[in-house]
C-alpha cells in the first residue's frame, strides 16, 4: 500500500478531502438541483457566490507563474451569464471575497481552493448531461459547465500536473490541505443555505 506522502500532492488532496467532498456532492443532489430550473438557478447561484470568493486568485502573479494558463479558467463571468440567461441577477452576498482584489495571497492555502474549483470542472460534465435535460446548454444557461479544449480529463491533467509539481515545504503542504477544506467546507455552507 502506498503511503499517503508518496503520493502526488494532487492525489494526497483527494484522499485527505474524500470525506468533505462526498458529503458536498450527496446534498447537491439530494438538493434536486437539476431537477427543475428553480433548483439548477439556486445550484448557479452557489456556483456564482464560490466562484467570487476566488476569483482574485487568477489575477495572482505567483499563482499565475505555477499553474500556466490560469487566467483561462476562471468561471465567475460565464456563470454570471448563465443566472442572466435564467432572467436572475446575481445572489446577494452579505460579507466579503475570500480573497480579495489587491489582497496578499498565502499560495499553498490558494492552490487548496484551486484544487476544489478545478476538480468542480472535472464533475462538470455530469452536471452538464443533466443541465440538458432541462432545456440548457453550453450557449444558454450552462455555459460554466461547458467542457474547455481539449476535454474536461485534459484540463484537470495539465492543472493537477502544474499543482504536483508545485515545491512546497510540510508546513505550507499543511496549508494547501487546510485550503482545499476550507474550500469545500465554503460551498458546503453556501448549498445548506441556498439549496437547504
Amino acid at each position: 500500500m502506498t503511503a499517503l506522502n508518496d503520493l502526488p500532492r494532487s492525489k494526497r488532496l483527494k484522499a485527505l478531502t474524500h470525506e468533505i467532498h462526498d458529503r458536498l456532492d450527496k446534498s447537491i443532489m439530494e438538493a434536486s438541483s437539476f431537477d427543475t430550473l428553480e433548483g439548477y438557478s439556486r445550484f448557479a447561484g452557489v456556483q456564482w457566490t464560490f466562484h467570487r470568493d476566488i476569483d482574485a486568485l487568477y489575477d495572482d502573479a505567483s499563482l499565475r507563474d505555477l499553474l500556466p494558463g490560469l487566467a483561462e479558467r476562471r468561471r465567475v463571468a460565464l456563470i454570471a451569464s448563465d443566472l442572466s440567461d435564467l432572467g436572475l441577477t446575481l445572489p446577494p452576498v452579505d460579507q466579503p471575497a475570500v480573497f480579495a482584489t489587491g489582497q496578499a495571497v498565502d499560495v499553498p492555502t490558494a492552490l487548496g481552493w484551486l484544487y476544489v474549483a478545478e476538480g468542480s470542472n472535472l464533475g462538470a460534465a455530469l452536471l452538464r448531461k443533466e443541465a440538458a435535460k432541462l432545456g440548457l446548454s453550453d450557449t444558454h444557461g450552462a455555459k460554466h459547465l461547458a467542457p474547455a479544449g481539449g476535454g474536461p480529463a485534459a484540463h484537470w491533467r495539465a492543472f493537477t500536473t502544474a499543482l504536483d509539481a508545485a515545491s512546497l515545504t510540510e508546513a505550507e503542504e499543511d496549508r494547501a490541505i487546510a485550503g482545499a477544506n476550507a474550500a469545500f467546507a465554503r460551498v458546503q455552507a453556501l448549498a445548506n443555505a441556498a439549496l437547504g
